[in-house]
């Protein structure tokens, strides 16, 4: 996953002064003398730009103080696919095996270049690494259902045999024919207003749920790969719909659990552990000591943590329920700004 690099100061400045909304989702403006942050193509009055500070996501400018603006609502996730993307995402889903060029974008009335920021924002790769990778994952479903290496490649967009086993190889490390057997996990991005959540899922269930800033979550995504023995691929499917839907209505207050099937990439312990956290009551919390006394286990304590800390499963496996012994807030992966935001909205909806 590729950090995200801001364009220049100068072309953000122009692009928020312009209102331009085709830079939403790529960078978001603080103003210091408010102390509020907004969306590039927020309608408000616009501030002095030696106030203007410029960050890569709302988490960012969160972390630094700044406020979401009650107008543009930058937190909200219905802007994170902003209009002018929407044609061409829906293009690539209806066909995947499609080889795009940076022409093709052109004729779309598209920026090649602000098309790659966006993907590299939200996905951690390029929109031609993305589609390359969406064409990959297309070509393995093929085999697995049956068809030889030399027509999937060909019906999956490449020319020749030899760059399809190259590509393949690169993006999943073995030959087309050694992943028959290996389970396929559809990673796609789900936004929530605490930021945008990487979302994997196999053709059965939910196996990877984190916030993309969330610490060692590069270490998290090769962990559950390994446990499951799986393959990765960029796109949604039906099962990372299904969890957009319930994590958007957990945030609205509208789902205290969550229904969609689960595969928890652990030890026996760890599972153990996480079964426990699901146990958890909505709005409520457990120190780790009762965590390990709800196992059987009194003197694990530190063990408990451990494995709460390798939790993949985010909200679903609720390890932001657990506390401290004192009830302070520790140890939570994806920050402790976060885990309080999380148990303040389960307390506003618990009633």
């Amino acid at each position: 996953m590729d950090a995200h690099t801001l364009p220049p100061e100068s072309v953000m400045l122009e692009a928020f002064l312009a209102g331009d909304a085709s830079f939403d989702g790529i960078f978001v403006t603080a103003v210091r003398t408010t102390g509020i942050f907004c969306r590039p193509s927020c309608a408000a009055r616009k501030p002095r730009k030696e106030n203007v500070s410029f960050f890569r996501s709302p988490v960012e400018a969160l972390s630094a103080g700044f406020r979401p603006c009650r107008r543009c609502r930058p937190m909200e996730p219905s802007g994170r696919v902003p209009d002018w993307l929407r044609p061409l995402l829906r293009e690539v889903e209806e066909d995947p095996t499609r080889r795009w060029t940076d022409a093709d974008l052109r004729l779309r009335g598209l920026s090649p270049e602000r098309v790659r920021r966006w993907f590299r924002r939200t996905h951690g790769m390029t929109f031609h690494a993305y589609s390359r990778a969406r064409r990959l994952g297309s070509a393995l479903g093929s085999v697995r259902e049956g068809s030889d290496v030399t027509r999937a490649a060909y019906e999956s967009g490449w020319e020749s045999l030899s760059g399809f086993q190259e590509a393949f190889r690169r993006w999943f490390g073995e030959s087309p024919t050694a992943t028959i057997d290996r389970a396929v996990i559809q990673v796609d991005r789900v936004s929530t207003p605490l930021g945008p959540m990487l979302v994997g899922a196999t053709e059965d269930a939910l196996c990877l749920l984190e916030f993309t800033d969330r610490r060692a979550l590069e270490r998290q995504v090769h962990r559950v790969a390994a446990r499951l023995g799986a393959a990765y691929v960029p796109g949604p499917s039906a099962l990372t719909a299904s969890v957009a839907d319930e994590v958007t209505d957990y945030f609205a207050g509208r789902r205290r659990t969550f229904d969609v099937p689960i595969a928890p990439a652990g030890t026996p312990f760890q599972n153990e552990v996480w079964g426990a956290l699901r146990a958890i009551p909505y709005g409520e919390t457990r120190s780790y000591g009762q965590i390990a006394e709800a196992i059987g286990r009194p003197s694990a304590v530190r063990a408990v943590g451990a494995a709460n800390g390798d939790n993949a499963l985010a909200l679903v496996v609720p390890c932001h329920r657990v506390v401290g012994a004192d009830g302070r807030l520790v140890g939570y992966g994806g920050g402790l700004w976060r885990k309080q935001r999380l148990l303040e909205l389960e307390r506003r909806h618990g009633g």
